[in-house]
């Protein structure tokens, strides 16, 4: 068995580089230790914690994430063990276990009738088209500020009743959230961004449950399960959860897209010969390529093994999405970039169970409606310098990274009549 070192997990800056570096120890993982016990790193601000086990193959990482009642997300689904108040309200529904769980989601999903979510994605393409309008004429600009992070942020925002003149505000707390290693200085930074953003989203629940329109939040606000409706915190806590998760994962996929395409100019040419029939692929490959988030942790709740593993119960699992996308017992030739992949099961979204995420198919269509815009109106658009990632084992995120095209007038599109 070959002797992997293992201590580049614990450097920050492993994790700032993007996901290629990473790439060969992940692949000895996968092949010498698939279930490894690892020192957590030092955290400031965090106790120092006991330990998890990595799981970095596919086929695990799938078993882990289907079997709940084993290995559960009450407890965390970060590394550092946080206060489960603290966990419920950062993380929403993907810190719960059922039935709380099931309840959060099940309101939720009757909120998402047909008629609203045919709203959403007609403002989709409104968003996205005004979007790359704003940038056509410029020839060039910043491609994560401008083109990608705009689009989910805007979606998310307008879809919670959030004010105009709050959003670029919003972005900034997101940034917050997630992590960035060098721009988060301590918790209470942290928390202060969490508390401000839930003050912002429980003011519009509030006043939806006072006042109902005809929008998302309103619905959200006015369902009932069993008797139960959501509280105004409970929707705060679910827009932190949004527009943590839905809005840099999102920005993330549609940036990794643009930089992959720059690199690989016979995928951009293959796509763009046949946008409609590929289309649905390339998303696809964009999430397996980019898996925005990185890791998610579980708990087990009793003695249980994986892949002939003891792990006892409360031990920490972590599950390495980068990891089981890379893998070559499930996706042949898993280094190559293959807008026209299929089969692709991949972990991008989660692995299935009840925590896969809620926003996946909002995500696959502003991935999809941007880069039909992209195609159309700036086809040639490219990344003309190495990304700035994010420092941060979570998420792998782009935090700048310039682009050019060749300038466009490209026609705006009139708001959707009754968007939520």
């Amino acid at each position: 068995m070959t002797t992997i070192d293992l201590t580049p997990f614990a450097d920050m800056a492993y994790w700032s580089h993007g996901s290629e570096p990473r790439a060969e120890m992940f692949r000895a993982m996968r092949d010498d230790a698939p279930v490894v016990f690892m020192e957590e790193p030092e955290i400031e601000g965090f106790p120092k914690g006991p330990g998890f086990w990595s799981v970095t193959r596919h086929e695990d990482v799938m078993h882990v994430s289907r079997h709940p009642d084993v290995f559960c997300s009450g407890q965390g689904t970060n590394i550092p063990d946080l206060p489960q108040e603290v966990n419920e309200f950062m993380g929403s529904m993907i810190n719960m276990d059922a039935p709380r769980h099931t309840r959060l989601r099940m309101i939720v999903n009757r909120s998402f009738t047909p008629r609203m979510v045919n709203r959403i994605d007609e403002d989709v393409r409104v968003k996205a088209r005004n979007i790359v309008a704003d940038a056509a004429e410029k020839g060039s600009c910043d491609l994560v500020s401008e083109l990608s992070a705009p689009l989910p942020l805007h979606i998310i925002c307008e879809m919670m009743g959030i004010p105009r003149d709050k959003w670029h505000r919003i972005l900034e707390l997101t940034n917050v959230v997630l992590g960035d290693q060098e721009t988060v200085p301590d918790m209470a930074a942290l928390m202060s961004a969490v508390m401000e953003m839930a003050q912002i989203a429980s003011e519009v629940g509030e006043d939806r449950l006072a006042d109902p329109k005809d929008d998302l939040v309103s619905a959200m606000m006015h369902a009932e399960v069993d008797g139960e409706r959501l509280q105004p915190m409970e929707m705060a806590s679910f827009f932190i959860l949004l527009a943590a998760a839905g809005n840099e994962t999102t920005r993330n996929a549609i940036s990794h897209g643009v930089r992959m395409l720059t690199l690989h100019e016979d995928q951009r040419a293959a796509w763009m010969a046949d946008v409609e029939g590929v289309t649905p692929t390339a998303v696809e490959e964009i999430v397996r390529w980019a898996s925005p988030v990185i890791h998610f942790r579980r708990t087990a709740t009793e003695d249980t093994e994986i892949a002939g593993q003891p792990i006892a119960k409360g031990d920490k699992v972590v599950m390495w999405y980068e990891s089981a996308n890379r893998d070559d017992r499930v996706f042949d030739d898993p280094f190559t970039f293959d807008v026209t992949r299929t089969p692709n099961e991949h972990v991008g979204f989660g692995a299935g169970g009840p925590h896969f995420c809620l926003g996946a198919n909002l995500a696959r269509r502003e991935i999809r409606v941007m880069f039909e815009e992209l195609f159309q109106w700036l086809p040639d658009i490219r990344a003309t310098g190495e990304p700035d990632y994010l420092q941060s084992a979570f998420i792998h995120g782009i935090k700048r990274m310039p682009c050019e095209f060749t300038p466009a007038e490209v026609p705006r599109l009139e708001p959707v009549a009754d968007a939520p």
